[in-house]
């Protein structure tokens, strides 16, 4: 039963060794992850609570009131 886990990790890191293509693709699923979380994100999530609000207590409450405004409407 232990064994188990020590085997599906060999045949794992195995296949990943011999790979050839699949190194080119897992490069090319990495930096296209890169460019979707870093770059993207500064064009189309601006930080809307530190551009709209000058403090952290007003921040808070702007939250509160979306999240708690939200819910009451639901009901």
């Amino acid at each position: 039963m232990i064994e188990m886990p020590a085997k599906v990790f060999s045949f794992y890191r195995d296949g990943f060794a011999r790979m050839t293509v699949g190194k080119t693709l897992w490069k090319i699923i990495f930096i296209k992850l890169f460019v979707m979380f870093a770059v993207l994100k500064f064009f189309f999530f601006p930080n809307y609570l530190n551009t709209n609000f000058e403090t952290d207590k007003q921040r808070g409450d702007y939250v509160l009131e979306q999240l708690t405004g939200i819910a009451a409407n639901t009901n």
